[in-house]
């Protein structure tokens, strides 16, 4: 394929869509444009056909053509909503895993016949994937959404209450994303002009407790798998702030792999599937159905015990997830499917969208 053909690659997710328009070799270098469109979980595919609908107009300025559109999706409702609102357009729905995978070999960052656990770390919860890159097969998935970004989002916001400081509930989200940049940001109170100074270290203290629960998750995963996970791999925009990443590391025995920027990992790899496809479907294979943490094989009980009792055994480690799994509570189901917090406050209305065209950041109107 020609490698100057323009391509476009959206990612659907609870909190929006984020949308990649570029050459369709050159995923791997800063976009021509990009965008941002906040959205809520009940309107997914508003958010990625106002991606779309940006990036189209932003071509079109230029009087050039997009000749693939891609949009990776999570779970299967949002895969349905999509489906349903492209109509009779062209888009190519992609299984997110597969997209990521995609994009993570592309890149060099993982390798074919090794394994890997996707740790994608999204606004509603976790989504854990133990997949084989070489056949871009699916071996466990699990979601928790216990671990979440909303769920860092409240904790902040009740640190932030503790001072009499009460943000608007946009700035919230806002403020953890700008400690992943800074060491200290200024929270303010719109209603009493209150202020109150949090730094990263803050941050890290407070969502402890949720990336030790996600510890325990992953190392369960990596007991229970016939084929162990090589590396893991950390996606989504929460993934950004350093020292959450260096506490999770220390609780892995796996190597961690970070891409520079974790939130666009999918919708890169939605420009090489939207390179090679014009609509349909694209979907991961997947070894297993059932419990996602079911009674293991004897083959791999076996295995898992010899791996416990050989030399590398880390105990310390060990213990100190264990006693994190005592009150680990999970929201968990197989192969991607998702289970919200029944109990999570009713998202508030999403900010604008922010474009990025010719490296110039914008704010879409309203």
């Amino acid at each position: 394929m020609n490698g100057m053909v323009l391509v476009l690659g959206v990612s659907a997710g609870a909190g929006g869509a984020r949308a990649v328009l570029t050459h369709s070799d050159q995923p791997h270098l800063p976009p021509i444009d990009r965008c941002h469109v906040p959205g809520t979980p009940d309107n997914v595919e508003a958010a990625v056909f106002e991606a779309v609908r940006l990036m189209r107009a932003a071509a079109s300025a230029r009087d050039e053509l997009i000749t693939g559109t891609a949009v990776t999706c999570r779970c299967a409702p949002h895969a349905d909503t999509v489906r349903a609102a492209a109509g009779t357009e062209r888009v190519t729905i992609v299984d997110e895993p597969l997209a990521q995978l995609r994009y993570l070999r592309f890149s060099g960052q993982v390798s074919d016949g090794a394994p890997v656990l996707l740790y994608d770390l999204g606004s509603s919860g976790l989504t854990l994937t133990h997949a084989d890159t070489a056949t871009e097969t699916v071996l466990e998935s699990l979601h928790s959404a216990a671990v979440s970004g909303d769920r860092y989002d409240t904790l902040l916001r009740q640190r932030l209450a503790q001072d009499g400081v009460q943000p608007a509930e946009e700035a919230i989200r806002g403020h953890r994303e700008a400690l992943s940049r800074a060491k200290v940001v200024t929270a303010s109170d719109p209603d009493t002009g209150g202020r109150a100074v949090i730094t990263r270290s803050d941050l890290a203290e407070l969502c402890s407790q949720s990336v030790r629960r996600s510890a325990t998750l992953v190392q369960r995963l990596v007991d229970d798998a016939e084929e162990p996970p090589h590396a893991l791999v950390l996606l989504g925009g929460c993934a950004r702030n350093p020292e959450l990443r260096a506490e999770l590391a220390g609780l892995v025995d796996l190597p961690v792999i970070y891409d520079p920027e974790p939130e666009y990992v999918s919708a890169r790899g939605a420009v090489l599937v939207a390179a090679g496809h014009r609509g349909g479907e694209v979907r991961m294979r997947r070894r297993r159905v059932g419990a996602a943490l079911a009674a293991l094989p004897a083959k791999a009980a076996a295995a898992r015990q010899a791996r416990q009792a050989g030399p590398g055994h880390r105990g310390n480690r060990r213990a100190v997830l264990a006693a994190a799994g005592v009150t680990v509570v999970l929201g968990a189901t197989v192969a991607g499917l998702l289970i919200f917090d029944r109990d999570a406050p009713a998202p508030a209305a999403p900010p604008a969208a922010t474009i990025e065209m010719a490296d110039t950041p914008t704010t879409a109107p309203g």
